[in-house]
């Protein structure tokens, strides 16, 4: 059964959707407040803020400071080439981001198919957990997120990839 719950957070509230096991859930779905393309709760889902204690737990934690590298589960779903691309995206270490072209290169995605590669990464399920607001331009701008650009900076600051700005 399809289970979903809400969570507060510094970028607002987060909706967690998942498949029940016999321990939680698999997380299939994490996503913000205005996100493109956000799934909707649907009928037949239910409410269950129990089985999605530790996926609260690792995202408080992750807001405080204090974890870097999550240990959810989730359940597979995409195109063999998204996969692909969100398993690279796991292996961006907190702390630092990468641009699409050295993406692109690592997974042997020739230059053409770049905007795939930036459509694969847009279509991630998983905002946050499977960091794809690690990825930026090659000149250093916030290319799009599915969050807002806002929400990319306040990440990116966050894991100190970016210096907060004096206004």
């Amino acid at each position: 059964m399809t289970a979903f719950t809400t969570i507060d957070s510094p970028l607002g509230e987060l909706l967690l959707v998942g498949e029940e096991t016999l321990d939680g859930v698999t997380l299939t779905s994490l996503s913000m407040p205005g996100q493109r393309n956000a799934p909707a709760v649907r009928p037949g889902r239910r409410r269950d803020p129990d089985r999605f204690a530790d996926v609260a737990r690792q995202l408080t934690a992750y807001f405080a400071g204090e974890l870097t590298e999550f240990g959810i589960e989730f359940t597979p779903s995409g195109t063999d080439f998204q996969q692909r691309v969100w398993h690279a995206l796991e292996e961006i270490p907190y702390g630092t981001s990468t641009t699409y072209g050295a993406l692109a290169e690592r997974l042997g995605v020739p230059r053409e198919r770049i905007q795939a590669l930036g459509a694969a990464i847009g279509a991630n399920p998983l905002l946050l957990v499977r960091p794809c607001h690690r990825v930026i331009g090659a000149d250093g701008t916030m290319r799009g997120y599915a969050g807002g650009v806002e929400r990319k900076v306040r990440l990116l600051t966050h894991e100190g990839v970016l210096q907060p700005t004096l206004l």
